[in-house]
């Protein structure tokens, strides 16, 4: 991996915010599309990959640089402009960040839906991760966590499952794992895990 991109192209957008519009297409060419952990994770879905991890370095140099009102439509346009790599990076970038201001917190709130709208899993694994853990409603979040389950999607990619994780989570797995066996369909450990599972965690929705 080119750590040196990385630090360089951090130190532009940090100096130049508007820079990050040709870096952040230009972060696979430079950093490279493999896994982190290939043995582990041979397809980025919990750690990520060499580009996602260039991205989340460079979209955290802009939310420091930019006000909270330039930041949300900045990475808006990052995502709807980007392709599903960009968009990963994006996602995979809020997490990493974290913010905690409104506009951007709002913004990453409509990227994620979007993201669990599609049908490509490292963008769908890319959406739950702590950004979603911190902000994503508990309805929207559990129906989030059984996409992922649905997509066979490792649940390990999904942050804070262990403290958000409820018992209408635990039936909504339950249900997904009657209908599989019904249908004579493999049943992951995961599915499993989440169907047995009590916890005295909020029934928020």
């Amino acid at each position: 991996m080119n750590d040196d991109w990385i630090v360089a192209g951090v130190l532009t957008v940090t100096a130049h915010p508007a820079s990050i519009a040709e870096l952040f297409p230009a972060a696979g060419r430079a950093v490279g599309r493999e896994p982190l952990a290939p043995e582990q994770d041979p397809r980025g879905l919990v750690r990520g990959t060499a580009d996602d991890r260039a991205r989340e370095e460079l979209l955290g140099a802009l939310l420091a640089a930019l006000a909270p009102q330039d930041a949300a439509p900045a990475v808006e346009q990052l995502y709807r402009h980007g392709d599903d790599a960009e968009r990963r990076g994006v996602l995979r970038g809020l997490s990493a960040a974290d913010p905690e201001t409104e506009p951007v917190v709002a913004a990453g709130l409509e990227l994620v839906a979007d993201a669990l709208r599609t049908n490509d899993p490292r963008l769908v694994a890319a959406a739950m991760g702590s950004f979603s853990a911190r902000h994503l409603d508990q309805h929207a979040w559990r129906h989030g966590v059984l996409k992922v389950l649905f997509m066979g999607i490792p649940l390990t990619a999904v942050a804070g499952v262990d403290r958000r994780a409820d018992d209408e989570l635990a039936r909504m797995a339950a249900a997904l794992v009657a209908e599989r066996r019904e249908a004579s369909r493999p049943i992951t450990d995961d599915m499993a895990r989440l169907a047995t599972a009590t916890t005295t965690a909020p029934q928020e929705d």
